[in-house]
């Protein structure tokens, strides 16, 4: 479920005492295969959560997401949090991330963007959201930081952090300058991480622009069954095929999906797949049952018999499933669908790297 729209809640008006208004956009990072190398770099983890900017002024607080959208009743203990720090104004970027069982859990963070404040508050008090710290535009003293370099504003946000009381819902994210440890930080990305961000130490805050700072992520691979297909929209075509790994038990669950096909190659392989059509299709999970991905279309699919195999990239797994699309890599005519397994895509094992992860 979305928030409601950013005009509803965001008049541009809300703090008359900031330099800085709302909606105001985030500094955004480009995607790159590599991790950019030499002295002019910081490096930070990439979280696996929602982008926030923490506005306050006074005792108002408003939380921002990354699309200028209103987040601040949706998580309501972190709302509280920065309006008990004793500071009277500040505008912080960061990340909102929810712990769950010694891991970050983006399912509870989509289970947050709720109708019912009752049901919200609930959510917080089983597992209570933090929030990431990694950058300061507006200081305690309503100073706009935005035109000073990062290397300027990381330490004045670790002095603010530092003189404030501790607050177990409000971290500061780590930063190094050292490649090895973005590489460790990236080699562990799929779990908690999402991957690195690498910043340039000399740039200012540059609202909306995405020069300066870079992600990279951690792509992989994994052979699925193609377990069924879609139509493309308005089309006879296919227009992406559904993917399934098998559990121990032999269950075949649905993962994801993948649409890059070229439209040269999608009249024979419609022919192809049509020919295979077989119910069930998936015997776990299947496209259509009850989960957050759910839409009109998740039913309007056609099961195939697990004849076909396909190795696919992807980045992000989110319980069992890829956050993402995925992009085709080869047909794997050689591999048994049974030896497509769930395990390909267990979450890799890390060290914890967030501040206060002991109490997770």
């Amino acid at each position: 479920m979305k928030p409601p729209a950013v005009k509803a809640a965001f008049t541009g008006r809300e703090f008359p005492r900031l330099p800085l208004r709302l909606p105001y956009a985030v500094m955004e990072a480009e995607q790159v295969e590599a991790i950019p190398t030499g002295p002019d770099w910081q490096y930070e983890p990439k979280w696996d959560g929602f982008r926030c900017l923490a506005f306050r002024d006074g005792d108002q607080v408003v939380l921002q997401s990354k699309g200028a959208r209103p987040l601040g009743r949706y998580f309501p203990e972190i709302v509280e949090a920065l309006r008990a720090w004793p500071l009277e104004a500040f505008v912080l970027d960061g990340e909102l991330v929810v712990p769950v069982d010694g891991a970050l859990a983006f399912d509870e963070l989509q289970m947050r963007l709720h109708p019912a404040e009752s049901r919200v508050r609930k959510l917080a008090a089983e597992h209570p959201a933090r929030l990431v710290l990694f950058d300061l535009l507006v200081d305690g003293e309503r100073r706009d930081w935005t035109g000073r370099p990062l290397v300027e504003r990381r330490t004045a946000l670790e002095k603010m952090v530092g003189r404030l009381t501790p607050a177990p819902r409000l971290v500061l994210s780590p930063a190094e300058r050292s490649r090895p440890q973005a590489q460790r930080w990236l080699s562990h990305a799929g779990g908690d991480l999402d991957g690195v961000i690498a910043k340039r130490l000399d740039l200012p805050y540059r609202t909306g622009a995405r020069d300066g700072m870079v992600k990279i992520k951690n792509i992989r691979t994994v052979d699925c069954v193609v377990g069924g297909f879609r139509y493309g929209e308005n089309s006879k075509l296919v227009g992406s095929l559904l993917l399934g790994l098998y559990d121990q038990a032999g269950l075949l669950h649905h993962v994801g999906f993948t649409s890059a096909l070229s439209a040269e190659e999608k009249p024979a392989l419609t022919k192809r797949l049509e020919k295979l059509v077989e119910a069930p299709g998936f015997t776990g999970n299947a496209p259509g049952g009850p989960s957050r991905w759910s839409t009109r279309r998740s039913a309007e699919w056609q099961p195939l018999a697990p004849r076909l195999v396909v190795e696919v990239t992807y980045d992000h797994v989110t319980d069992q499933r890829f956050r993402h699309g995925t992009n085709l890599v080869r047909w794997r005519a050689d591999k048994p669908p049974a030896q497509c397994l769930l395990a390909q895509i267990a979450p890799p094992k890390q060290a914890a790297v967030l501040p206060g992860d002991d109490d997770r």
